[in-house]
């Protein structure tokens, strides 16, 4: 196990702001979600680990966090939840957050989605998008930048943004149907797509979410983007994997503004 566990997103936030991501390590889960799996026992869908291990993972994650995290009900969609101190109800089915609270870490979960962090420059907010393709094409992040912009009264080039681990170009092979949804919207997007037909011939493609997520912000008009360096499908020691093997823990990453 390293040193330290978790992942510190290297970007130039504020003091104000708290980020952390955790990788696999520093928790007490057994395999094969060994061993710091924070997937909420309260999700519905697919086997389950111990809950008392899950509460024990949530807890070391929130300490060395130093913020609560709110943790979401994601469905691959567009929703963004803005947190109020005693208001959000557990689990809310969303797929981002926003908080201008301190003290209260917007927090997604991913196992191979693109996790991205927002905060304000001058530490007036944070927010974070769990982004797989369906919500990256859906709108997930446009909608959380615009959430955190209106709650902040600012403009996106006044926000931060760092992107975290997810399964990387050289493994996320797509269809089609993936390939359509980024081009209808913004045909510049197909440079983030390799054509690699499988031997049999049938049409696939390698994409570049974090490349596709790095597009659309800059589109919104973000000027600082950090991160989106590691894939979660080729660093196995480190990193839970979904397409690797879908019996796994999940990582988080969350961001708050300091209490």
């Amino acid at each position: 196990m390293p040193a330290e566990p978790w992942l510190r997103p290297d970007w130039p936030a504020p003091a104000a702001v708290r980020s952390l991501m955790s990788t696999r390590h520093g928790g007490v889960s057994a395999p094969p979600y060994d061993s710091l799996n924070l997937r909420p026992a309260g999700l519905p869908g697919g086997p389950a680990d111990e809950l008392a291990a899950v509460l024990e993972n949530q807890r070391r994650f929130a300490a060395a966090l130093g913020a609560t995290p709110v943790w979401l009900k994601q469905v691959h969609g567009a929703r963004v939840l803005r947190l109020e101190a005693g208001a959000q109800p557990e689990l809310a089915e969303a797929d981002a957050s926003i908080s201008t609270q301190p003290g209260l870490a917007c927090t997604v979960l991913v196992a191979d989605c693109l996790p991205v962090l927002l905060c304000h420059r001058a530490g007036l907010g944070v927010g974070a998008a769990h982004a797989g393709w369906r919500g990256l094409a859906g709108g997930v992040v446009e909608n959380t930048v615009a959430a955190l912009c209106q709650a902040t009264a600012c403009e996106p080039a006044d926000l931060l943004a760092w992107l975290g681990p997810c399964i990387g170009p050289r493994q996320f092979e797509v269809g089609a149907e993936v390939l359509q949804a980024f081009a209808a919207a913004a045909p510049e997007d197909e440079a983030h797509f390799v054509h690699r037909p499988r031997p049999d011939g049938s049409p696939r493609w390698l994409a570049d979410l974090a490349g596709l997520a790095r597009a659309r912000l800059a589109r919104l008009g973000l000027q600082q983007v950090s991160g989106g360096r590691w894939c979660t499908v080729e660093d196995g020691s480190r990193f839970f994997s979904y397409r690797r093997s879908p019996v796994t823990g999940r990582l988080a990453a969350a961001v708050a503004l300091g209490g």
